[in-house]
């Protein structure tokens, strides 16, 4: 058993294949993936999970490498499907551990994972690939197919092994009309399909919405209106991957006379990789630094900027905080053309509020079809699955009500419920004679990044700054006399955040005077710890009941 008491996996059998999620299963982010085969480890992506509000100080959120943390030498690879950070945001961590793992991906993916990691003053030894490329990294074939998804050159792997094949999809969708030409290869699908796909890992995220997802050539047309209502300055906030969506608004702006600089450190990173690799079309002349935009009319500026998921340091929150060098004011438009990633709703709404208040016309999906989604509803789910044929299936990437939709459309079109796997980060699949059952389960708690700081915070210390957050602290010293007893100074209590005038504290210190010389003449071989125990007890009790708060509490007792 596992420290937790969760079943510790058996010894992987020969002619096995063993797959061990350590993040996107139960969430949207942190997805990666580890298959293992004759002693050998294979992972397939390896990303970062955005904090939520109630992780406060938190950067962001690992997958736990400890399971392989010992085998890192094993590792003949790690596969990356596409560019966003839920899928390379953790690349640099990992190659802190080990840093000539070889990273495989296509010419935009590694492009970006090698820009961040150059930040980080790490030069990875990478193998660019294309759709149909084969490629035999150790004990597995892998073999990459064309998907469509909200960032280009995004790839599915479909992985041979001595243990059964896999199809992992990546995040992908099925539009028929992306803007690039390049469609989910649905042929290659089937050619797999045929030969047979013993296990599929597909993207769940958007299982739970019927029908078909909306094409993204369809964003142009309302972008182009919009510019055109427009009076003065646009602002369009959107993912800094997101090519396709960048390209429609370069294209609106030319078509409106108007000009547009990117904002934020990440936006003019990746649109400058994705001009200079030729997936993004720059309009001659369009394009303006944004220092220079104060030398234009307001109506012939666009904006595109990052924070559209309300991060609290990114160039649309700070705008919306008034911190930032662009002044929102009375008459801009500001669009935000994206989804909202689960958890960060509030967030987001904050900055919708925030720019109203400056007296901006704020635009949103809600309001307007300004975004469409990245991910595969629940009609294109099922004509994958009557596509392939696959003998099991293992939703992926999304939360526990993606999941249980994903695995519900697997079994309407003829998979057994008993092949249909629903799983946790950290649960251990093997794959044999065209069977997966799970195993067992490993660790695979969750790695906090606190600026410098990797994997030193807890959960405990986030419970305490949630408490100092919602309830304040209190902290008492006392000074006794070591052997009678007798209070020499305090109790001195001063509190922060409480909502309460210190002297409201008069009538517990003697209460805590009594305690402790009571404590103190009642054994000699006291310690100082069990006295400050003694003070948290009496006083937490008492705040408790007298004020209905239970704030952190820092007993000091100091014996003289």
């Amino acid at each position: 058993m596992t420290e937790s008491g969760l079943r510790t996996p058996p010894a992987l059998a020969p002619d096995t294949l063993r797959i061990v999620p350590l993040g996107g299963i139960g969430e949207i982010g942190r997805n990666m993936t580890v298959f293992e085969i004759d002693g050998k480890l294979l992972i397939v992506d390896c990303g970062v999970l955005f904090p939520e509000e109630d992780q406060p100080g938190v950067d962001l959120i690992l997958p736990d490498f400890s399971y392989i943390g010992d085998r890192l030498e094993d590792v003949v690879g790690v596969v990356l499907t596409h560019g966003h950070e839920d899928h390379i945001g953790a690349v640099p961590y990992l190659l802190r551990l080990r840093n000539d793992i070889p990273l495989i991906g296509s010419q935009l993916t590694l492009a970006l994972v090698e820009a961040k990691l150059a930040e980080h003053r790490m030069q990875p030894w990478t193998l660019t690939v294309t759709e149909g490329q084969l490629e035999q990294l150790g004990p597995f074939q892998c073999e990459f197919v064309a998907v469509n998804h909200s960032i280009p050159d995004a790839l599915a792997v479909f992985i041979r092994t001595a243990g059964g094949t896999v199809l992992h999809t990546g995040d992908f969708k099925m539009d028929q009309l992306p803007l690039d030409g390049r469609r989910t290869d649905l042929r290659h699908f089937a050619r797999l399909g045929e030969e047979g796909v013993d296990l599929f890992l597909v993207d769940s995220t958007n299982a739970d919405v019927p029908g078909f997802t909306t094409s993204e050539a369809e964003i142009g047309p309302t972008l182009e209106v919009l510019f055109g209502k427009a009076g003065k300055r646009i602002i369009v906030a959107s993912f800094s991957s997101h090519v396709h969506r960048v390209q429609q608004v370069l294209n609106a702006a030319v078509l409106h006379g108007r000009k547009v600089a990117f904002v934020g450190r990440s936006m003019v990173r990746n649109m400058a990789i994705a001009a200079k690799l030729g997936y993004l079309n720059v309009p001659a002349n369009v394009l303006v630094d944004l220092k220079d935009v104060g030398k234009l009319r307001d109506d012939q500026v666009v904006l595109m900027s990052t924070g559209s998921q309300g991060e609290p340091m990114a160039a649309l929150s700070r705008m919306a905080n008034g911190d930032h060098k662009i002044a929102v004011g009375i008459g801009d438009t500001v669009i935000l053309a994206s989804s909202l990633i689960p958890g960060n709703e509030n967030a987001v709404y904050r900055i919708i509020n925030g720019l109203l208040k400056l007296g901006a016309d704020v635009i949103h999906k809600g309001t307007a079809k300004v975004h469409v989604s990245g991910h595969a509803a629940a009609g294109e789910l099922l004509y994958c699955y009557n596509i392939l044929q696959p003998k099991n299936v293992m939703p992926v990437h999304g939360e526990t009500r993606h999941l249980i939709a994903n695995g519900r459309i697997a079994q309407s079109s003829g998979v057994p419920a008993s092949n249909v796997l629903l799983t946790s980060d950290g649960a251990v699949i093997d794959l044999a004679e065209g069977r997966a059952r799970i195993v067992g389960q490993v660790e695979c708690g969750f790695v906090y990044v606190d600026g410098q700081s990797v994997g030193e915070i807890t959960d405990e210390d986030l419970k305490d700054r949630r408490i100092l957050g919602d309830e304040g602290f209190i902290s008492i010293i006392t000074v006794v006399n070591r052997s009678t007893g007798k209070i020499v100074s305090g109790p001195d209590i001063h509190a922060r955040g409480v909502a309460e005038d210190d002297s409201v504290f008069d009538e517990i210190k003697p209460r805590i005077a009594a305690a402790l010389e009571e404590a103190v003449t009642a054994s000699t071989d006291h310690t100082t710890h069990q006295l400050q125990q003694v003070v948290r007890r009496v006083i937490g009790t008492w705040v408790n009941r007298r004020l209905r708060r239970r704030p952190m509490i820092i007993p000091v007792v100091l014996e003289a």
